[in-house]
């Protein structure tokens, strides 16, 4: 047995601050200044004030990282691995941002070597950041899904990915047909779903390079699977929304939305992840709520490619389960901390406020309730996976100037945001054990 403790200040969140009025959110999280959590086998058995459980510990060995702040490790519910050496290009619009940058790129992770090379980079970038559950894109090549939960399976990651499903509306050298996806995503599951802390999601890219013989398998995917997930794009610009309505016309009723789309073939289930969503009105947001599937938030992948501004606080009020993501190559950072920094300007632009507690919440327990992992992740509730982060307030000289200036950890919490990058975290653990050390 693997016992080991880690002596810092400390927070994890209990529910959702939004559901609180402002004179009761401190019920939303435990804090505490100077905390104890306790990892066994990976698991987390204790969390409190250190000077109350101390005397328990016996010979427990303590990891002292007294001076710095441990929360949850992040979760990112939407990214691409194969854009990673893309993330940064100059200058399009989604549709012709695929043509021109993202097809060629992905056209090399046919290759399997190449694709455990990305993976293996992919991967140190999102534990360099912080993040320790990621919801993953991969490419129509059964070998790049291979790749990525290879190099998850020796890290020990907490990891959902699946292969691209994709046979129209796109290079000749990247579309699968219905048969080829329902095959090499059937092996797929078969040999990876539930393998360590791996599991597998379907992947049709979105309803416009799926034609709907390939939605009416990725539906049987999910019938014979229904522990998998489901992760697609939606209603990511206004030009994307037009084209797929004119695409599915005839298909579907009249008047059907990008979002009713996925309705129509079966494909909006409790588990199953739409990236985006900036287009959708409260028509779509109330079917989201209904069917308890779940929304990605890009904020820097919405920004940069100029698709608009995500309406926050309207899918707050309808009460959809919505996650943190960082859309990498779309996006243009891998950190969480990045994206809560534009969230919050999203946010603000439409003459609101994103709290700072409501923004790590979102990163953390209200990610990982949005990928219905949250009795694994996402909190130090007992018997939770030991995946945290360390924090460090004195990262940089500007971060450790504005920190001493801060009054309390919901401003400490909002410097870290605006202020913190890659820099700010001193260590990323998964299970109790390090993964990445700045």
């Amino acid at each position: 047995m693997s016992r080991r403790a880690f002596r810092a200040s400390i927070l994890h969140f209990l529910r959702d601050p939004h559901e609180l009025p402002h004179a009761r959110v401190s019920e939303s999280y435990a804090y505490f200044e100077d905390g104890l959590l306790v990892v066994e086998d990976g698991l987390v058995t204790d969390v409190g004030e250190y000077a109350e459980h101390a005397p328990a510990l016996g010979d427990t060995p303590v990891v002292d990282y007294r001076g710095r702040l441990i929360v949850p490790g992040f979760l990112d519910c939407h990214v691409h691995y194969p854009q990673t050496g893309m993330i940064g290009s100059y200058g399009e619009e989604l549709l012709s941002w695929l043509a021109t940058y993202t097809y060629p790129a992905e056209r090399a992770f046919a290759d399997l070597d190449h694709a455990r090379a990305v993976a293996e980079l992919f991967l140190t970038e999102l534990l360099r950041n912080g993040t320790t559950t990621a919801l993953v894109f991969a490419t129509v090549h059964a070998v790049s899904a291979q790749a990525l939960f290879e190099k998850a399976l020796t890290l020990n990651m907490r990891l959902i990915s699946g292969k691209v499903l994709m046979d129209r509306n796109a290079p000749a050298y990247l579309c699968d047909t219905p048969e080829t996806a329902y095959a090499e995503s059937k092996a797929l599951i078969e040999e990876w779903h539930g393998r360590g802390r791996l599991l597998y999601a379907v992947t049709p890219r979105f309803a416009g390079s799926s034609s709907p013989e390939q939605l009416r398998v990725a539906k049987r995917l999910l019938n014979e699977h229904p522990d998998c997930w489901l992760h697609t794009h939606v209603a990511e610009n206004k030009s994307e929304v037009a084209w797929i309505q004119e695409l599915y016309a005839h298909e579907c009723a009249p008047g059907t939305s990008y979002l009713g789309v996925y309705d129509h073939f079966g494909l909006m289930t409790q588990r199953s992840v739409f990236a985006h969503g900036v287009q959708l009105d409260d028509a779509d947001f109330e079917l989201v709520a209904k069917r308890r599937s779940a929304v990605a938030f890009c904020p820097t992948s919405n920004l940069f490619l100029g698709s608009g501004l995500f309406r926050y606080r309207r899918a707050r009020e309808i009460d959809i389960k919505l996650g943190l993501a960082t859309d990498v190559g779309g996006g243009t950072s891998f950190s969480q901390l990045q994206s809560l920094n534009e969230a919050y300007k999203i946010v603000k632009l439409q003459g609101d406020k994103l709290s700072a507690l409501e923004a790590f919440h979102l990163a953390t327990l209200g990610s990982a309730e949005a990928l219905e992992l949250d009795d694994k992740v996402g909190s130090f509730r007992d018997g939770n996976e030991a995946d945290f982060v360390v924090l460090d307030p004195n990262a940089t000289p500007l971060l450790r100037f504005r920190m001493a200036n801060a009054r309390g950890i919901e401003e400490q919490l909002f410097v870290f945001m605006t202020l913190g990058d890659d820099r700010a975290i001193e260590a990323t653990y998964l299970a109790g054990e390090r993964a990445h050390a700045r």
